[in-house]
């Protein structure tokens, strides 16, 4: 599993696009439409990702984000990332005895 987020578009996007989008960088997208947030009555693209080969979420983000850059016209009014869940984890320690020092000593 690699990093997860959706852009939202601020309209929809002709196959040329798609094809130019992933020519771009967006390989791994699916796309998809949906209605914009601020305005249901408004259909958008909606692009989700799963990017396994980005180091880091910011670097796969940065890297959709120029991708529709480079298609004149479109922004990006909306994105989300889900939350989450931080991994249990077992900090290995041992328990140290030590004296109580207080003022008067």
């Amino acid at each position: 599993m690699g990093h997860i987020f959706t852009l939202i578009l601020n309209r929809e996007v002709t196959d040329e696009e798609v094809s130019a989008l992933r020519e771009a960088g967006c390989r791994n997208a699916v796309f998809g439409t949906d209605s914009l947030p601020t305005n249901a009555d408004v259909t958008v693209a909606k692009l989700d990702f799963d990017d396994p080969e980005s180091p880091s979420l910011a670097e796969a983000i940065q890297s959709a984000m120029d991708a529709v850059k480079t298609i004149e016209g479109l922004s990006i009014p909306g994105l989300t990332v889900p939350a989450v869940a931080k991994p249990d984890t077992v900090i290995d320690a041992e328990v140290v005895e030590s004296e109580l020092v207080t003022a008067d000593q």
